[in-house]
């Protein structure tokens, strides 16, 4: 593509000819050495280049590059990694990534395949010679050359007798092809590594989808650790090799130059898979497949959007069996992982259950009040809770009430927190495995509402209910079967929401609203679904809707025409249908309208989001305003304007009228979550607790703190981690992690 305004006219003395791409971290430009020679020179990002964290992976990248520089990967042609701006120049390799490749024309077979094994096996055997481990091969760093395959980006490689940079809080990589010890101990990573990746690179190749596919980034993370690849579609002559890479124990694995001997002895032309069943190789249980959505250019962890597997112990439609499937523990060791989005968290400021509606995530209770001072007696805290099983990574979600703050998520139902200190007034755990994306439903004055799962395995009762708990004892006051089809119908796990004093449910059959005092329990209205829908509440500051669409379309997971009815608070009943262009994703209120983001969807897959929709409740009257292009990543509502973070670090503002783009900045927290709105900022954060607090008015950022647990980063859909609590924010982080600072004084970013 061509430069853009703003882009220099040359770096290092090179003169630029074209922008190739642009990531998270920097721009890569094309360029002419003065010989002519095509060059590709990586240019860090401005706002990185202070940093020192990626100063020093920046370095690393570099000395790593140069080291190996063989026949199967960039040459390093130049560098200056401590200019004001750090930048490399390697050779400009033509050609495809191995993704867009499959992307355009589909898997290789025969002996294209076994020219790719070879190849990227030598590319390895050079690498590891070295002494350098590359730690994130994938289908976007494989480019098909005229000469070959290529190996390329060696941002978070690093040399075998050097000390890793810590990064606390950071698991780097793409969970389809990273290895088990990769997940498990980051740090201590080695060249066997790199051939297990291999393994599900050339699975990938061959078939178009990874050994370990499953509907979300943690469930593949936990498919890679524990479960057998499904190797069906995989030539045979090629299985045997490929699945040597996948032992879980690396030294089961071959080294590169084994590998090499291995892949040379096969024949010119691998030929098919020879069978046409299961029990050819080894193979996980069938339902557990999901094919991997092919993009030109894979981010490094992509939105859950496949189907879950059937749960045979929850009720309703086939498709709310499989979006009901088990969260499984994911890495019962050093990883932690957070249960991916939904937007049921009952997080702070406002939006679907709050008092001002405009945060997408904020589902549930209304926050601590912003703009409001300290607890009396505040000191920064940190504190982790252990739930119900200690082997399932979790996440909670928090809301502030007075000088209480409530959690919930995974192994807890519930707990309760003093704000000022950290110290835990009582805790109600889960025995059960998780939902994906069910953290906390909400609190009252008195009640705290969450979420209790069924333990694995278990074949009477509900597999999940909603439970109310006494705020002030901690002791159960009554509990209720829940749905489990707000996921297919909205987009976000919006089967139960606090409103007021009530909680509105969908019962489990998935048939009708069911709404209950909060405190007591007493049913105080119910109402069928209209005939022919399976329908989703959806709280907007004080008004509830309900999102329905047909049983054909949820049962075919493509809702493309769903409706909106008023729902009445007081009675349940339902008002006119209100059709909707969808798919779309209801977010909250802006200017006394509700707020719909349009998805792009390829085929099944969500790609991003291209259009605004808004219903003005007075007329019933829905208008549409079409985004200048899609934007990727994790959406949220705060103070009238829609944002959108990517997975590198973007945070983009949008205005809800008329979908113009507000202002948009690159951040250093990967994968963030939110926003949420207080005392005059958004914050944002990740899974690792890496926060960052934005102006509202142009996003320029006010600080940044350093992770506080390690997470996957580039996560994609998760509800917000952040809760207000006057002048205080409450963070939520990986493996159940909370900790908590005064805004005016965060903590300092090394």
């Amino acid at each position: 593509m061509s430069l853009r305004g703003g882009d220099p006219a040359e770096i290092g003395g090179y003169p630029l000819e074209a922008r190739l791409g642009s990531g998270g971290m920097g721009t890569v430009f094309l360029a002419r050495t003065s010989s002519g020679r095509a060059v590709a020179i990586k240019l860090i990002h401005q706002q990185f280049a202070a940093d020192d964290e990626f100063r020093i992976r920046f370095r690393q990248e570099v000395a790593a590059a140069r080291r190996v520089s063989g026949a199967f990967t960039a040459a390093v042609v130049d560098a200056a990694p401590e200019a004001e701006q750090p930048w490399m120049a390697t050779a400009y390799i033509e050609g495809h990534t191995l993704a867009q490749h499959i992307a355009a024309k589909g898997p290789l077979t025969g002996s294209e395949l076994r020219r790719l094994a070879i190849g990227l096996t030598e590319a390895l055997r050079d690498i590891h010679r070295v002494g350098v481990v590359h730690r994130d091969l994938k289908p976007s760093n494989v480019v098909l050359s005229p000469e070959g395959p290529r190996v390329i980006d060696f941002g978070i490689s690093r040399a075998v007798d050097q000390q890793t940079l810590t990064m606390t809080g950071r698991v780097i990589g793409t969970p389809p092809f990273m290895s088990p010890e990769q997940l498990q101990a980051p740090r201590g990573v080695g060249p066997r590594s790199d051939v297990f990746s291999l393994g599900t690179l050339l699975v990938y190749a061959a078939t178009g989808q990874g050994p370990f596919d499953a509907d979300s980034p943690y469930m593949t993370a936990y498919q890679v650790v524990h479960e057998e690849p499904s190797l069906d579609s995989v030539p045979m002559t090629l299985r045997a090799v490929v699945e040597s890479c996948l032992e879980k124990v690396p030294e089961e694995r071959p080294t590169a130059d084994e590998l090499l001997v291995l892949l040379r002895d096969l024949p010119a032309d691998l030929g098919g898979t020879g069978v046409d069943g299961a029990g050819a190789g080894r193979t996980r249980d069938t339902n557990t497949q999901h094919h991997l959505s092919t993009q030109a250019t894979p981010p490094p962890i992509t939105p859950a959007t496949a189907l879950a597997g059937p749960d045979t112990r929850s009720t309703g439609t086939a498709i709310g069996r499989r979006l009901r499937r088990r969260w499984r523990p994911v890495l019962a060791t050093a990883v932690a992982v957070a249960a991916i989005g939904g937007g049921v968290a009952a997080v702070t400021g406002g939006g679907f259950g709050g008092s001002s509606g405009d945060d997408a995530r904020n589902r549930a209770a209304a926050p601590g009040v912003p703009g409001a001072g300290l607890p009396d007696g505040f000191e920064p805290w940190h504190r982790t809770v252990q739930g119900g099983r200690k082997d399932i990574p979790d996440e909670l979600r928090c809301v502030a009430r007075g000088g209480a703050v409530f959690c919930g998520g995974g192994g807890v139902v519930a707990t309760r927190i003093r704000a000022v200190d950290g110290s835990q007034v009582w805790k109600v755990k889960s025995p059960g495995v998780p939902v994906q994306g069910l953290h906390l439903v909400g609190a009252t004055d008195d009640t705290v509402l969450g979420y209790r799962f069924a333990p694995e395995g278990a074949t009477q009762g509900p597999a999940t209910e909603v439970v109310a708990i006494d705020a002030d004892k901690g002791r159960e006051l009554w509990s209720v079967p829940s749905g489990a089809q707000a996921t297919a119908v909205t987009g976000r796990s919006l089967d139960a929401v606090v409103v007021g004093s009530t909680v509105v449910t969908v019962d489990a059959s998935d048939s009708r609203f069911e709404a209950r005092d909060a405190h007591s329990g007493k049913v105080a209205w119910t109402e069928p679904f209209p005939v022919g829908t399976q329908c989703a509440p959806v709280p907007a500051g004080a008004r509830l809707y309900a999102m329905c669409a047909t049983d054909t379309e949820v049962n075919a997971s493509e809702v493309r025409h769903p409706s909106l009815h008023t729902l009445d608070r007081a009675s349940g009943a339902l008002g006119r249908r209100i059709a909707v262009r969808g798919p779309a994703v209801p977010m909250g209120v802006a200017d006394g309208r509700l707020v719909l983001l349009q998805e792009h969807m390829d085929g099944t897959a969500l790609t991003g989001y291209d259009g605004v929709a808004r219903l003005d409740p007075a007329s019933g009257k829905v208008t549409y305003s079409r985004l200048a292009k899609t934007y990727e990543g994790t959406p949220g509502m705060a103070q009238g304007a829609v944002y959108v973070s990517g997975q590198t670090g973007l945070i983009t503002a949008l205005d809800p009228a008329t979908g113009e783009e507000k202002w948009s900045r690159q951040t250093g927290v990967e994968g963030a979550s939110g926003p949420v709105a207080g005392a005059g900022a958004l914050y944002l954060s990740s899974a690792t607790g890496r926060v960052v607090a934005l102006s509202p008015s142009d996003g320029e950022p006010l600080w940044t703190t350093d992770p506080q647990a390690d997470g996957l980063t580039g996560e994609q859909g998760a509800s917000p981690r952040v809760t207000v609590a006057g002048r205080a924010v409450i963070v939520a982080a990986a493996k159940n992690t909370l900790f908590a600072f005064d805004t005016k004084n965060p903590p300092k970013s090394h």
